[in-house]
């Protein structure tokens, strides 16, 4: 009866939000209302889960397992800081940085120097996140933003080796603010997420097509088509869960739904993509959702003799400078009853105001960054902004086909052609123009050591953005190390998107239907007074090209002969040779290449043979000996094997590729205790040896380092090999 009165007393608005409408009909009412004390069990259970997958997260995601890599000391490495004057510091004290964040990441879950554990992950974590902007995601910058929250926080009130420390710590109240800020993130995550999603790409099912396919939507297969899987199930379904799933997740009606398909979403994507620990981290921000003391209901279940391992499970709290409390009835008991405990601040203090101040201007600030780029105009490409803070999630997906950097020197006027990529180690700079900027500028102060003055650096990127044709995205005649970038303008060397074409997408798909599986087809369009210029390869049987709209113009280079096709028209392009195709039409040409690559096809089939011929020998069924050139079949390649010796060329490609697939799989099934050995411990401490007593031989530190990456130390056969197969990271 009393708790049905109870709940009849209860106004409908405190039961839908937890607070009533006076609390915020003036700004001392709010100031209590964000510094109300709160259970602090929810709180410590995230920070616990934040801290672990973060730990996780910087072997593998934040780049410690690859780290001798991607630092290399004294290589000419173009980087992609977000402000130029950021450099990455000497390889061993990287390590040391890693350190100092997986430090953090541990102080983090375990509660232990709680305040000076956020600081070192923070400063890290942001240090190594502005290094490098081709490697922005948005939920690297979610567990950056995470980060900063919980140092603000008094999230060590619960569970934490602080609280075992001091008392005062231990199971004491935090304000409401905290649960406030943490849940209108998760919430803006979704919500602006969905938003994002409402672009018209999205809706039409374009933009991440490709899924329908994958094992995953094989129970969606058996009542829909992959078609209707595309555009109900992975489009739709992402866009009404982003927009819906903040919603669901508040309201006490809809969690139980909420949390099911949140879930189920979050669990997917673990397998869809290589998120690292984005989905295990998001699932951990649901149970904020939940009331405050649903950790001490859910272990309070648990047999006694667990209790002293788990979390506490006494709902007697401790009183907190933090929170602002009501006042109590004069002359009751409660207030006789605290007279010997920590005073309970009554009315708002200075920090209780700027603590309210903070979590409002927060939540506008987070609101307003994601539509901010009428600021940043010179981030804005075909989509705008940088990558990663914008909760555009898998709404554009992109596909290079053609990549050319053209250099001139600046005094002879000779120019050649650069590899895509040479001294980089990322492949995001072709969609950035920031990035490009910052590219051309580091290859104009590299290429002088290859005798190339006052170098003049082109650049001519084919792009296709949500299966729309392949267009070029930055203009081609711009010299890109003079070319004027700032960060407040827009590009004026940035091409349309050529938007008006998006209907013809539908046509693709009926061209791509009607060809075989060893047929592929590219579709182009370009810009009129422009030409592409390609070589067709040998491997390539059977090329041509057909004009689909506008005019064009192909020219035979070595025949030195021109050829005009209009819309219908095509003609067989000769292998072995370059061509340019010029559009001469008064608007865009749309046209489009129809190949078979015979190489590629042979090449499957020979693999194909060698693995069931290998399988045989294995297991016995096969009688006849193998001849000398199929030999390492069996046997292996030596180390000492040239490319002189009777061995077959395509065994010699098959047995490498086998062995790098063998060495992916071994890393990749390497379990978690053998990652942290290897990574954490072996990695971190060889840097810090390094910096304390300096640097080993040559030949200790590449047996030490071979061994924490997993594999065998490499042979200066193996390496010059390494380096024929590899293109794009060392020659002009």
């Amino acid at each position: 009866k009393n708790t049905l009165a109870l709940l009849e007393q209860t106004s409908t608005m405190k039961r839908l939000f937890g607070f009533e409408k006076e609390d915020i009909s003036s700004w001392h009412r709010l100031v209590c209302l964000l510094n109300r004390p709160t259970d602090p069990a929810s709180l410590g259970i995230f920070r616990f889960l934040f801290g672990m997958l973060m730990a996780l997260d910087i072997t593998q995601e934040r780049g410690l397992s690859h780290l001798d890599y991607k630092y290399l000391d004294g290589a000419p490495v173009c980087r992609f800081p977000l402000f130029n004057f950021l450099k990455p510091l000497p390889m061993d004290w990287m390590f040391f940085v890693y350190f100092v964040m997986f430090l953090g990441a541990v102080g983090i879950m375990l509660g232990c120097f709680y305040r000076l554990a956020c600081l070192m992950f923070i400063s890290s974590y942001w240090y190594v996140f502005f290094l490098d902007k081709t490697t922005w995601n948005n939920h690297s910058y979610l567990y950056g933003l995470i980060g900063f929250q919980l140092t603000l926080m008094d999230a060590n009130r619960y569970w934490s080796l602080d609280g075992l420390r001091n008392p005062r710590k231990r199971n004491a109240h935090v304000p409401l603010w905290n649960y406030t800020v943490l849940r209108t993130q998760i919430f803006i995550v979704y919500f602006i997420a969905g938003v994002k999603k409402l672009d018209a790409d999205w809706v039409e099912g374009y933009s991440m097509k490709y899924l329908a396919h994958h094992w995953l939507f094989d129970p969606f297969k058996l009542i829909l088509p992959v078609e209707l899987i595309n555009l109900m199930v992975v489009h739709g379904g992402g866009l009404i869960l982003d927009l819906t799933a903040g919603y669901l997740l508040f309201f006490d009606a809809t969690r139980p739904v909420a949390f099911f398909f949140v879930s189920y979403f979050h669990c997917m994507n673990s397998q869809l993509f290589s998120i690292g620990m984005f989905s295990y981290t998001m699932l951990a921000t649901s149970p904020l959702f939940c009331y405050p003391d649903w950790p001490r209901r859910f272990f309070g279940r648990f047999p006694e003799f667990l209790q002293p391992i788990l979390p506490f499970v006494s709902p007697a709290l401790i009183p907190s400078s933090s929170c602002v409390y009501p006042k109590p009835p004069s002359g009751s008991g409660e207030q006789q009853e605290e007279a010997h405990a920590a005073p309970k601040p009554t009315t708002p203090r200075l920090k209780h105001k700027f603590r309210a101040i903070f979590t409002i201007l927060y939540i506008m600030e987070q609101f307003f960054l994601p539509y901010s780029h009428f600021l940043t105009q010179g981030y804005n490409n075909w989509t705008n902004g940088l990558y990663g803070y914008s909760w555009d999630m898998m709404v554009h997906a992109r596909s290079h086909q053609h990549v050319k950097i053209t250099y001139r020197d600046g005094v002879t006027g000779e120019t050649g052609y650069l590899n895509p990529g040479v001294f980089t180690q990322s492949r995001r700079w072709k969609d950035h123009g920031d990035m490009l900027k910052q590219y051309a500028t580091c290859l104009s102060e590299n290429l002088p050591r290859f005798n190339i003055s006052d170098p003049e650096i082109y650049f001519d990127i084919w792009v296709s953005i949500n299966d729309r044709f392949q267009q070029r995205i930055f203009d081609p005649r711009v010299d890109l190390v003079k070319a004027d970038w700032s960060p407040f303008r827009p590009n004026s060397w940035l091409m349309p998107l050529l938007v008006d074409l998006s209907p013809w997408r539908t046509k693709f798909e009926e061209i791509e239907g009607s060809l075989d599986n060893q047929t592929e087809v590219v579709f182009i369009a370009d810009f009129p007074g422009l030409y592409l210029e390609n070589f067709v390869s040998e491997d390539l049987g059977n090329t041509s090209v057909q004009v689909l709209e506008g005019l064009v113009n192909v020219e035979i280079v070595d025949e030195k002969k021109n050829y005009s096709l209009q819309p219908g028209e095509k003609m067989q392009i000769p292998a072995g040779a370059y061509h340019k195709v010029y559009t001469v039409s008064e608007g865009p040409s749309c046209y489009m290449y129809i190949y078979v690559n015979t190489t590629e096809a042979e090449l499957q089939r020979n693999f194909t043979k060698l693995s069931e011929l290998q399988e045989k020998v294995r297991n016995g069924t096969e009688t006849e000996p193998l001849p000398p050139e199929l030999q390492p079949l069996i046997t292996g390649l030596d180390d000492q094997d040239s490319d002189h010796s009777v061995i077959d060329p395509v065994v010699r490609l098959f047995l490498k590729r086998q062995k790098r697939m063998q060495e992916v799989k071994k890393r990749r099934e390497a379990s978690m205790v053998e990652r942290f050995q290897r990574f954490v411990f072996l990695m971190t401490a060889i840097a810090l040896r390094n910096l304390a007593v300096g640097l080993p031989p040559l030949e200790q530190l590449t047996r030490e380092v071979a061994y924490a990456n997993m594999k065998e130390p490499e042979t200066e056969t193996n390496q010059d090999e390494r380096l024929k197969d590899e293109v794009g990271h060392g020659e002009l």
